[in-house]
């Protein structure tokens, strides 16, 4: 099916590993082009540079600290010198980390908070001048939110957070034409699950894909699929949703 996404702009966040990379890619090969940051060097930088040049397009692969509101006001200018607008902004960067609630230090609470809510927030912010009536902005969530999972409360009220601001936003801006979303994602299957030690990662592979309904994880693919469509006309009266991309897990 054509999305009829050719010639539009994007600007995706974290976006050269794990969901990112796959979202980036995926829009760069629909024809959109793209503009992505990363927070450090790593050969994941060089490498989705390269298979974006072999893809064609004008994209951009740029180092920004999403956390920082003068690295998001550089991103988000220079995005808006290379295109003029943006049809499409996705927020994927993210933090997360395991901690027992009752020694969860105050200040990785809030640099988990910061990475996921405030970071979203000042990339819509800025980006905002670039929108217009038919622009997308979809934030990464999580089922986590539905569920509640222990060692993790700093970062499910943070995707909890990402709801509350686009169901808001959604309001706000709705009548401009501007949606809002949140793709909440299940247990999808990256770069850092196949870092585990083999023992391990065969024992998280085989416990979570037993929690969903086909059995299996999610690639990076899929949760783009979801992307594509909420980038596209065929999504054009939905906004303020949650839309759930995890296999039926429970």
């Amino acid at each position: 099916m054509n999305l009829a996404l050719q010639g539009k702009k994007a600007l995706v966040t974290g976006g050269t590993r794990g969901v990112g990379r796959g979202i980036v890619l995926a829009l760069a090969r629909a024809g959109v082009d793209v503009v992505t940051c990363y927070q450090q060097e790593s050969d994941y930088v060089g490498s989705l540079e390269r298979e974006l040049k072999e893809i064609g397009g004008h994209h951009l692969v740029l180092r920004a600290d999403v956390t920082r509101p003068d690295e998001v006001a550089a991103l988000v200018a220079r995005a808006g010198e290379e295109y003029g607008r943006l049809d499409l902004v996705v927020n994927n960067a993210g933090a997360i980390s395991h901690v027992p609630y009752a020694e969860l230090p105050l200040d990785e609470f809030q640099r988990v908070l910061t990475t996921n809510v405030t970071a979203a927030h000042l990339v819509i912010q800025r980006a905002l001048p670039l929108l217009h009536s038919e622009s997308s902005v979809v934030s990464i969530g999580s089922k986590a939110v539905d569920a509640g999972i222990p060692l993790r409360s700093h970062y499910t009220a943070s995707k909890a957070a990402l709801v509350g601001l686009s169901r808001s936003l959604a309001k706000e801006f709705g009548g401009k034409g501007i949606r809002f979303n949140v793709v909440a994602l299940g247990v999808v299957e990256t770069e850092n699950l196949h870092q585990l030690p083999e023992e391990q990662r065969k024992l998280m592979i085989e416990r979570y894909s037993a929690k969903t309904a086909l059995g299996r994880l999610g690639t990076p693919d899929e949760v783009a699929g979801a992307i594509l469509w909420l980038a596209s006309d065929l999504s054009r009266y939905v906004t303020g949703s949650t839309v759930s991309v995890d296999g039926g897990i429970s």
